[in-house]
């Protein structure tokens, strides 16, 4: 069956569309900076139009995911799946449209040509703030289908939030410590299997299964704590990745690896909803999807396992090193 790009919708983030930054940053009009009491009402407008958003969208979400829910058949999904994604992704326009426009410059976002909605892909991001979600999101809405993340089990409870989440079958995944996976393998396999089963689902529509190899957000304090390899990131945690490639390798046009970087230092949300993010550079490519790695079994296989973390640890250090480069001028770039 084949999906048509969507139309293009009255909102369009303002990010460089382009390999020309330069160019995109000539044809913004800078919003003034918020400062001081200006920036702390900024952030609460921003917090309240997030939530009323939220609540808007919410209210068209839920009537068909419960309609989901009441026909579980593949034809029906084949129907339904598509217009909740559609809501998701009006929802996640009109959300970048605010948080761009409010910010000094507009983010730099480079390699993301050539990509298509009507197809599957697998992202992998580095992570350092719940900011990079909506700078993922922002620059890749309508370029690539909805991202679908994998997500802590405890966050089903957010409220509203959480349900839009299970709506759009976002997976939830039970986080399990090295002692409790020793003491009972078969959790690891539990959390594979809802991986598997999720990534099932996915194959009925275009879908971009969305990874944080990392599994948490980076901290200097983390690194040391794990004696990573890198400056700028955590080790990676291939299982994710593994079971997504095992699932619907076949079903990937490619593997798109994205870099965030924040220059200027990596901002909270409050600074976000506020307009002080300071730069945000955003580097992409598209990688081929090694056929073995859709065949192999990741949890049983020695040497397979031993394979896919050299593939990855290659992917990291290159990533490390472009976070580098992206950094170096810091001092140049402080946050408004």
């Amino acid at each position: 069956m084949n999906f048509p790009d969507p139309p293009a919708g009255p909102v369009r983030p303002p990010v460089d569309s382009s390999d020309a930054p330069a160019a995109a940053a000539r044809r913004w009009r800078a919003w003034p900076v918020p400062r001081g009491r200006l920036a702390w009402l900024t952030g609460v407008f921003s917090t309240v139009l997030i939530g009323v958003s939220t609540l808007f969208w919410c209210l068209l979400l839920f009537p068909l995911a419960l309609l989901k829910l009441a026909l579980p058949f593949a034809a029906a999904r084949r129907r339904i799946d598509p217009a909740l994604n559609g809501i998701a992704t009006a929802w996640i326009s009109v959300n970048t449209a605010w948080f761009t426009r409010i910010q000094r410059r507009p983010w730099d976002v480079r390699g993301h040509s050539g990509l298509r909605y009507a197809d599957w892909y697998l992202v992998n991001c580095n992570h350092q703030s719940w900011c990079d979600i909506f700078v993922l999101q922002g620059a890749l809405n309508r370029r690539i289908p909805l991202l679908k993340f994998f997500l802590k089990q405890q966050l089903i409870y957010v409220p509203v939030i959480g349900l839009a989440w299970w709506a759009l079958d976002f997976p939830f995944m039970k986080r399990h410590g090295k002692a409790d996976l020793r003491r009972n393998p078969a959790l690891g396999r539990q959390d594979q299997e809802t991986a598997r089963r999720a990534c099932e689902k996915f194959s009925l529509v275009p879908t971009s299964v969305m990874v944080f190899a990392e599994g948490t957000r980076f901290t200097p304090a983390k690194r040391d704590a794990q004696g990573a390899p890198y400056r700028h990131l955590l080790k990676p945690k291939a299982g994710g990745l593994a079971v997504s490639l095992n699932a619907m390798g076949t079903r990937f046009r490619s593997m798109i690896d994205v870099t965030i970087a924040y220059p200027a230092g990596v901002p909270s949300f409050w600074d976000m909803a506020c307009g002080r993010m300071g730069t945000v550079r955003v580097r992409m490519r598209q990688l081929p999807v090694p056929p073995a790695f859709c065949a192999g079994d990741y949890s049983r296989d020695k040497a397979f396992r031993s394979e896919f973390h050299h593939w990855l640890g290659q992917q990291w250090q290159a990533k490390d090193d472009e976070i580098e480069a992206l950094t170096a001028d810091a001092a140049a770039t402080p946050r408004s």
